[in-house]
This record gives structure tokens, C-alpha cells and sequence, in this order.
């Protein structure tokens, strides 16, 4: 069997496919969004650094952790870092990138304050977080997830100005989805005393990583030519509504 990692961390595995198709999307749509000095909270594997570099005069992008797979690129400076604080003087960036974060983050009142200290008059943070309500089980490495007024009422406290969208999927997309829910419901039949809530994050993290990925990797067998199908076009970001798989935000200060 071939090596697991975490599903934390959105690959270019096959079996990833349905979530990386709609990272990347993000990623090209905050692209059209960004120019100047630009600052990515979460580099990840850095797929997303190529699509939205090109588009900043210097980008500068930071994780706790370093991928192997990271590229060298002219105008990229890749920075070790655990947040909050941001390491950076105030009023440095014109946009603010953080794609699948902030519910990691358990100072997120902290870590929204620091992206808006280290933004310019008129800058933008762009994020996206999973949509609490289309979540299919408790996710042990999230601090918390967010609906679209909880995430609104955060970000108020910052900006001035809050824009909600989300990321929606078509027929195709939500077909997948559907399996998706039917093969975890059928592996929580089993959690019969409902430990998901009961126990704490840190003792589910590892099983539930584990379970994530062979199940992503099942749907993959079981359904090869639909999930290998999904590309960034059969999803799209409009005004949010219910039913998007997560919130897009562009909040200005």
C-alpha cells in the first residue's frame, strides 16, 4: 500500500482530486484579486504559489512547517513560521492570503487582529475555511469551523468592509460528494458512543487522518473515472448561500 500522509495537507494525489480542484480554484480566483506586496499565511505544498506569485511584485509566503516540494521563484521569499504574532512591521502588504487556515488557529481573534496590522490602508485579506454546515463529520485537527455569520461577526472586528462568497460545486461535483457522505456515515455507524465529540482533539487526529485518507482512497477505486473527472471548472465562487463546500472572503481594512 502506498505510503499515507495527511489529508491535512491537500496533494496532487488522485484520491485528493475533489478537494484539490476546488484549492485550486481559490487560488486562480485570488489571483485576479492581488498586485503589490503580497503575503500568504499557509504555503502548504505549495501548488498555490505558483498561480498567485506571478501576480505580486513580491510575494512572500509562510507555514510552520517546510515542504520538500517547494520551487525556487524570483520573486518568492519562503519564511518558517508559527502564527500568531506576524513576524513583519505594520503596514507592509497589500493582500493577505490564507486559504484553509484560520480554523487551525486557535487565537483566530489574535491571528485576524495581526492581518490587519500588517495590511495597508486599504489592503485585503483574502481567506477561505471550510462551511461548518457541509462538514460530514468532526475534523479533530480543526479548532473550530465557521458558518458564514460566525466568520462575518470574526472578521468585523478588523475590517471595515466584508465581503462573503463561497465555493460551490455542479451536479458532478456534488454527486461525489453524496458518496462521500454515504461512506462516512457508514464508518460512523460505528462510533456507537460518539466519541468523535467525546474524546479530545488530540487523541482522534491520528485514526481520524488515517480513516480519511483510506476512505478517499476507496472512493477513488470505487469510483475512478467520476473522481478523476472533477476538474477546477466544475466549481465556481459566487455570493454565498447555503450549500457551498467552503467560505471565500475578501474582508478590507
Amino acid at each position: 500500500m502506498a505510503k499515507l500522509q495527511s489529508a491535512e495537507r491537500v496533494s496532487v494525489e488522485a484520491s485528493d482530486n475533489f478537494v484539490f480542484q476546488r484549492s485550486l480554484l481559490a487560488y486562480h480566483h485570488a489571483a485576479s484579486l492581488i498586485e503589490g506586496d503580497v503575503l500568504e499565511v499557509g504555503t502548504g505544498m505549495g501548488y498555490g504559489v505558483e498561480v498567485l506569485a506571478p501576480s505580486a511584485e513580491r510575494f512572500v509566503t509562510i507555514d510552520k512547517y517546510r515542504s520538500e516540494s517547494l520551487k525556487s521563484i524570483a520573486n518568492v521569499e519562503y519564511v518558517t513560521m508559527k502564527v500568531p504574532p506576524l513576524d513583519f512591521d505594520n503596514a507592509m502588504f497589500d493582500n493577505v492570503v490564507s486559504f484553509q487556515v484560520i480554523e487551525h488557529i486557535e487565537e483566530d481573534v489574535d491571528f485576524v487582529g495581526e492581518v490587519a496590522r500588517v495590511l495597508k490602508p486599504g489592503g485585503q485579506f483574502i481567506l477561505t475555511t471550510p462551511n461548518a454546515p457541509m462538514s460530514l463529520t468532526r475534523n479533530p485537527w480543526h479548532v473550530r469551523e465557521y458558518n458564514a455569520d460566525a466568520l462575518y461577526n470574526l472578521l468585523s472586528c478588523s475590517f471595515s468592509k466584508i465581503e462573503m462568497f463561497g465555493l460551490f460545486g455542479n451536479d458532478k461535483v456534488m454527486q461525489y460528494y453524496a458518496k462521500n457522505r454515504d461512506s462516512v456515515q457508514r464508518i460512523m455507524r460505528f462510533d456507537i458512543l460518539d466519541l468523535q465529540h467525546r474524546l479530545p482533539r488530540w487523541m482522534l487526529q491520528v485514526p481520524y487522518d488515517v480513516m480519511n485518507r483510506l476512505n478517499r482512497r476507496r472512493l477513488l477505486k470505487k469510483n475512478q473515472k467520476l473522481t478523476s473527472s472533477i476538474t477546477m471548472d466544475d466549481y465556481a465562487v459566487r455570493p454565498y448561500a447555503d450549500g457551498c463546500f467552503d467560505l471565500f472572503v475578501v474582508a478590507t481594512k
